[in-house]
């Protein structure tokens, strides 16, 4: 018979596991790949919080991120963002193209004029993408390419980004990259 004891550090152990796989998952993605009852999974991450083993990035005071306590701030901030599926989409479209207008990108991702604006102005308030005026036009560009590629390439598969054809040079780009740190 398990004690309990052996259980709790059992469920502490399945929870890290699974933030570490997946740095910035959510609640309920946790709830679901542990396989824990809600208060089990609450009580749990409010103990490894409290004993720096995870950091919780809250938006709004209430939607929390999930990371490992080692992750970088602005690893888990890009993180945060690639794990959202428009934001993603922005991103590796920018990240491909560089220098893209609005109208390039909003033909790309297939929402509204507004979604898009409301994702942009987050990206670059938060400095992932920048914002560049040539002959009076805005022309969006990913920040930091080197840092968003590289995450790109080390989180792929917990991103569930394939390595396509389309994306084969953001990889190899990270893995040149890589190599000169």
């Amino acid at each position: 018979m398990e004690s309990t004891g052996q259980k709790i550090i059992d469920n502490k152990g399945i929870i890290l596991k699974f933030i570490g796989r997946e740095p910035g998952v959510r609640y309920r993605e946790l709830l679901r790949l542990a396989g824990l009852t809600n208060g089990t999974l609450e009580y749990h991450l409010r103990m490894l919080e409290a004993g720096n083993k995870i950091k919780v990035a809250r938006e709004n005071g209430r939607r929390a991120r999930y990371y490992p306590s080692d992750i970088l701030e602005d690893e888990s901030r890009i993180l945060g963002y690639l794990r959202n599926k428009a934001s993603r989409e922005i991103i590796l479209f920018i990240l491909e193209n560089d220098l893209c207008t609005f109208q390039e990108i909003l033909k790309h991702i297939d929402k509204s004029k507004s979604t898009l604006s409301w994702h942009l102005k987050r990206l670059s308030e938060d400095e992932i993408i920048s914002i560049v005026n040539r002959l009076g036009r805005q022309l969006y560009r990913i920040a930091n390419e080197e840092i968003v590629s590289d995450i790109l390439y080390r989180y792929r598969e917990s991103l569930r980004i394939m390595e396509s054809e389309q994306y084969s040079e953001i990889f190899e780009g990270s893995l040149k990259f890589e190599s000169m740190i």
